[in-house]
């Protein structure tokens, strides 16, 4: 069944990426500490901000998911990401939020809205999730969420810790 966006939750709710939303997902995406353990490990330039929210809205365009854009419902800003997607080891869920954000539950609960999507309405029977093996606090979220830790894998080029939720 496909989802009615937005997802709402209490303080933030998610959408698909929009072309308009390049500068603020810029701002997470560029900056250094808040992707030092997010994909290669490194910020990226606008380009590739541009070339990853084009992949979203292709991913969302064929699968009916994708990484989506959490949005803080007070203002309406662009905060960071939160979703699905198909990888190697099955359909992934991850979440990035910028650092200004960090330390609210905020990723726990756009994470939170992306589990009952899958399990809901996208009538998913698993999920996997991966946390750099340095990232305690994401390996927290996934933990509240009910997700199990399985085995360490490596992932962009270093150790990170892989989890499963089956419903």
């Amino acid at each position: 069944m496909p989802l009615a966006f937005p997802l709402r939750g209490v303080r933030v709710e998610l959408r698909p990426f929009e072309v308009t939303d390049l500068e603020a997902a810029h701002r997470v995406y560029g900056d250094a500490e808040v992707m030092r353990l997010v994909g290669e490990g490194g910020p990226v330039g606008r380009e590739e901000t541009a070339a990853m929210i084009a992949g979203y809205r292709d991913h969302q365009a064929r699968h009916g998911f994708a990484f989506w854009a959490v949005l803080e419902r007070g203002t309406g800003e662009v905060i960071g990401d939160a979703g699905l997607e198909v990888t190697a080891e099955g359909v992934e869920l991850g979440y990035t939020l910028a650092r200004s954000w960090w330390g609210r539950g905020l990723a726990t609960e756009a994470a939170r809205m992306c589990v009952d999507a899958a399990f809901g309405p996208l009538a998913l029977s698993q999920l996997v999730a991966v946390a750099d093996a340095r990232n305690p606090a994401s390996a927290h979220v996934l933990a509240k969420l009910g997700f199990r830790e399985d085995r360490l894998v490596s992932a962009y080029g270093r150790p990170h810790r892989r989890f499963t939720m089956v419903r």
